[in-house]
């Protein structure tokens, strides 16, 4: 039963993955589907968190809007995710972060990683 599993989950994994970690600024570009139209809307944030591992692997990234903070999460190999692309990378010494949801403005950035 395990292999059958497996091979499903196989056949939907993507090839073209970009490699980001949390902390990382990134636009995800996501394919909305409006009536019979389909567009590609970008959301630009900082990654909090990734999770999971194989085709259920999922990470969630934040935004300020208009003042208010907005979270969205979405699984890494789905069709609905069209691309990711990194702004900037982030030095972040957590594997989550969390503690971003109670900060606003400069406090609630991410320090740039120089290499």
């Amino acid at each position: 039963m395990n292999d059958i599993i497996r091979e499903i989950e196989a056949e939907q994994l993507k090839e073209n993955v970009p490699e980001f970690n949390t902390g990382d600024t990134v636009k995800v570009y996501a394919k909305i589907k409006e009536g019979n139209r389909e567009r590609i809307q970008i959301f630009e944030g900082t990654v909090l968190k990734k999770q999971g591992g194989s085709t259920r692997a999922t990470f969630t990234v934040r935004k300020n809007s208009n003042g208010i903070g907005v979270e969205k999460t979405w699984p890494l190999h789905s069709p609905h995710v069209e691309k990711v692309e990194v702004i900037r990378r982030g030095k972040a010494r957590r594997a989550k972060l969390n503690y971003l949801r109670g900060r606003v403005g400069k406090r609630a950035k991410v320090k740039e990683l120089v290499k």
